[in-house]
């Protein structure tokens, strides 16, 4: 799945559900992705609230982290969806 892929199924998942669990906690991942300077602390823990495919977003969210796509005009287009998501509902 190319960055464009998982980002617009993470923009999906969250205008679904955007007070959900699974949401909610991608949601914050991509928050935390955004901070590398902190060390991206995300509690690891929370993917056991994730079903399988979900799992998958958030190991392909890291992914996107680790090939410095964090920030690209396409992450940057699709976190303006999400924030706009979560803050309207």
């Amino acid at each position: 799945m190319g960055a464009e892929q998982t980002l617009q199924a993470v923009v999906e998942l969250i205008e679904r559900e955007p007070h959900g669990v699974a949401g909610l906690t991608l949601y914050a991942l991509v928050n935390t992705l955004e901070h590398p300077k902190a060390g991206y602390l995300f509690k690891l823990d929370k993917l056991r609230d994730l079903d399988a495919g979900q799992r998958q977003l958030a190991y392909a969210l890291i992914d996107l982290m680790v090939a410095s796509e964090v920030c690209s005009d396409a992450w940057t287009r699709a976190k303006v969806s999400m924030d706009e998501c979560v803050r309207r509902s």
